[in-house]
């Protein structure tokens, strides 16, 4: 099994290097990662300059890439050929601090996983609420990743792993649940004058609805969630078409 490795925090983060150091026992690992930290990077695809990979050490010694561009990017250049790699499976993280309900669409952690979903390789996102559960987030996801390659994805699902701070409960297959942040503008001036912001504010917390991601952290269990790429709102579908948007409502617009 060639299995792809990424994060957001970038390659020198002790979270990936735990990652990759479990999934070597169970498959031939590669390490592609960004330069720097891209957390909240979001889905990026960079179009408008180039991009770079070169080779890098890791901690612990061992080979792995680096590039300039986003974890999407780094996804994206080995599934297009910039190395002579082809992964039959991806594992992204493990990033510092769980992606549950809405992070999914600003993680860059989850966005390289569906960068590889939608490259046709069965993807899974790690992420841990404290450093302290690195070890056990890197162990568990060796076992998924070994379960997922033997029993294979859906074409479009990826698969969510957030794992609590220890002591561990056990393991929860959830359902996304409802973040709510707390973001606010800090407006300040540079040297000159001019105004520049920042966007800060707490940390978000979350509906604890039973049965969710956030339910599942916050009682101590690992969370497992599948999510896939189709966003249509089906429930919906019937109640747009009543709307007025036939060709002669706007036609003489």
């Amino acid at each position: 099994m060639n299995i792809l490795v990424t994060n957001d925090d970038g390659y020198a983060a002790p979270g990936l290097l735990a990652l990759k150091t479990a999934l070597s026992g169970v498959g031939n690992v590669v390490v592609v990662a960004p330069e720097h930290n891209y957390s909240a990077a979001g889905h990026v695809k960079t179009m408008h300059k180039p991009l770079r990979i070169g080779e890098v050490h890791l901690r612990d010694g061992s080979t792995a890439y680096a590039t300039t561009g986003a974890p999407s990017d780094c996804v994206a250049l080995v599934l297009l050929g910039a190395l002579d790699f082809k992964p039959d499976l991806l594992l992204s993280g493990i990033n510092l601090n769980c992606n549950l309900g809405h992070d999914v669409t600003y993680s860059g952690t989850v966005t390289a996983a569906m960068e590889g979903t939608i490259g046709g390789v069965p993807s899974i996102a790690v992420s841990a609420a404290s450093a302290e559960a690195y070890l056990a987030a890197a162990e568990f996801a060796a076992r998924l990743a070994a379960q997922a390659f033997e029993r294979s994805l859906p074409r479009d699902v990826l698969l969510n792993v957030n794992v609590p701070a220890p002591p561990i409960c056990g393991v929860r297959i959830t359902r996304m649940g409802k973040r709510l942040y707390r973001d606010e503008l800090i407006v300040r001036q540079d040297p000159r004058g001019r105004p520049y912001y920042w966007i800060g504010g707490e940390r978000p917390s979350g509906v604890p609805d039973e049965g969710t991601d956030i339910w599942a952290i916050d009682n101590g269990y690992i969370s497992v969630t599948p999510i896939q790429l189709d966003l249509t709102a089906y429930s919906w579908l019937e109640t747009l078409s009543a709307w007025d948007l036939k060709a002669e409502a706007w036609q003489s617009v």
